[in-house]
């Protein structure tokens, strides 16, 4: 009987049993599975993006099989339902306070056991406000594995849609920072603001103008966003072709 393929929900399932924080929780597991992105509630401007996110999410259910619950929902650093979401987007404009050392504790705990981080500097900010605070945190959760950029040839760039860079509302850095735990990317870090290119209005207008490529770099923020979730879901997409004839099938 073939192996069934390992989800990165199911690993966060799985080993939450291992951690007592997590033990009255590890029978269920959220809305079992729909995708909902999990956003991390920090002391600075965490909520700026929440329409992005929700958006994301409605685009994922229109482009692949994945279904999902429309929403963002916060949670604290610290907190063990954590661990019930494969995705987390931790962005922000401007700088925000150092987190608790049950913050960083239970961050760590959650990318060791197959968690994934989108780090997303909504302020486009370099070596200043959010960029300098996610660094100096992520130092601290993942000190062994420092941000370094993501090769061209990463898997995030064909987990679902073939791309070759990782633009935003932005193109600051055409190529995000990774942070890995083993082979993994626990950790991907964009200063491009990602998810201001998939922000709209409640009347439905998108929120930000995009720069410098204007819609069809919009286009590429969804496609890239739809990646990371991908990723996100899946631990076992290989570094190889098998699945090009689906990703060139669903491309649009």
């Amino acid at each position: 009987m073939p192996v069934r393929p390992l989800s990165r929900r199911n690993l966060l399932l799985a080993t939450s049993a291992l951690v007592p924080l997590l033990s009255r929780r590890a029978a269920a597991f959220g809305e079992k599975s729909r995708f909902i992105p999990a956003v991390a509630r920090h002391g600075g401007r965490w909520d700026v993006r929440l329409s992005g996110l929700r958006r994301l999410a409605w685009e994922l259910q229109r482009r692949t099989s994945v279904e999902v619950v429309p929403d963002a929902r916060p949670f604290a650093l610290s907190s063990p339902d954590l661990f019930e979401y494969p995705f987390l987007y931790f962005g922000g404009d401007g700088a925000f306070p150092a987190l608790s050392d049950a913050e960083v504790s239970n961050l760590r705990r959650y990318l060791t056991y197959g968690g994934f981080v989108f780090g997303d500097a909504n302020d486009g900010s370099d070596g200043d406000g959010f960029d300098a605070s996610f660094r100096r945190e992520m130092a601290r959760v993942l000190p062994q594995s420092p941000l370094k950029e993501a090769p061209g040839t990463h898997v995030v760039f064909k987990s679902f849609f073939l791309l070759d860079a990782a633009p935003g509302r932005l193109l600051h850095k055409p190529l995000p920072l990774v942070a890995s735990v083993g082979k993994r990317a626990a950790v991907i870090y964009s200063q491009n603001d990602v998810a201001g290119a998939w922000s709209r209005s409640e009347s439905g207008d998108y929120e930000f103008d995009v720069s410098p490529g204007g819609e069809p770099q919009r286009e590429l923020a969804i496609r890239l966003g739809i990646n990371l979730c991908m990723y996100a879901l899946c631990l076992d997409y290989k570094d190889d072709a098998v699945h090009l004839p689906l990703i060139l099938n669903k491309r649009r």
